[in-house]
């Protein structure tokens, strides 16, 4: 007998997930489109994490354990190897599905040249549970990438990709990458093939420590300049202003959040051209205490 056609993929990477893993499950469970498979991929937990999957009684996981721990998107890329489904979705051990997430997204796969429904999410803040919708504009569908180089505003865990297209394009995620490589890996495909978006939140995003770390976000400014050194040829003028804007606005608040307010003062100043605008203006003089209480999310 044939599989039905329109299965999803839904990939879990987890290492040592067990504090979030859970309810990660539940919301897998509890999805009303029930044409999908779990892909379990352990990265060599050494906690409760495989314990918490068997408790969970979902019976259309594959589990496998990774024969080494590797880096999150070397685990996403063998992870994929294993789907048997025409669609992958992912979603982290510490992320939140829409009960409606998969039901809402499939029925936006009739063109065949879309290779990515992706939606809103909440940011929720497990500190102080501050919640807010991470995009609060309309945002296009089509070929937008364009607009991704502009604004980049897609969350791994609200996407579904056709298989089909990633077998075609031959592209998987870049390895080199630790924080960035989703930035990378959708920017590629937006340049051949359209993207769909739902306006309404189909996920929820945890912020916590564990993910908020400066350690990472120094990493991150890292990574941005190491990619657009490797793609500068490839990018327009306005192109390479809007991301390197990016950049720096990323470096200029994490100077603000980790330095003394001169060397904030002169970092403003050096990159002028690339972040001076009111926003910016307000936060090189407010308080840092302030700032975190207004900007919770970054």
């Amino acid at each position: 007998m044939k599989p039905k056609k329109n299965k999803v993929s839904i990939i879990l990477n987890c290492y040592n997930g067990e504090k979030y893993l859970e309810e990660a499950l539940s919301s897998i469970k509890g999805q009303t489109y029930k044409n999908w498979e779990l892909i379990f991929w352990d990265n060599r937990s050494t906690d409760n994490s495989q314990k918490i999957l068997k408790l969970s009684k979902i019976k259309k996981t594959r589990y496998f354990l990774s024969k080494k721990h590797t880096s999150l998107y070397a685990a996403r890329n063998l992870a994929m190897k294993k789907a048997s489904g025409d669609f992958i979705s992912f979603i982290d051990a510490d992320d939140l599905w829409d009960k409606n997430k998969l039901k809402k997204q499939i029925k936006l796969f009739h063109d065949k040249k879309t290779a990515v429904v992706y939606g809103n999410s909440w940011l929720k803040n497990e500190k102080n549970n501050k919640k807010k919708k991470f995009i609060n504009y309309e945002v296009k569908s089509g070929y937008i990438y364009k607009d991704l180089i502009k604004r980049y505003n897609i969350g791994i865990l609200t996407s579904i990709i056709r298989k089909s297209i990633l077998k075609k394009s031959k592209i998987s995620f870049d390895r080199k990458y630790d924080i960035i490589g989703d930035f990378d890996f959708f920017l590629r495909l937006s340049k051949e093939y359209k993207f769909k978006f739902i306006q309404d939140p189909v996920a929820t995003y945890r912020i916590h420590n564990h993910n908020l770390s400066f350690l990472k976000k120094s990493k991150q400014i890292k990574e941005f300049f190491y990619w657009i050194k490797k793609n500068k040829k490839d990018l327009t003028y306005n192109e390479y202003f809007k991301i390197k804007q990016r950049i720096h606005k990323l470096e200029f608040i994490n100077i603000k959040l980790t330095q003394s307010f001169f060397k904030t003062f002169f970092y403003f100043k050096r990159y002028l051209k690339y972040i001076f605008n009111l926003k910016n203006i307000v936060i090189l003089f407010l308080p840092i205490y302030f700032l975190k209480k207004v900007m919770w999310f970054i």
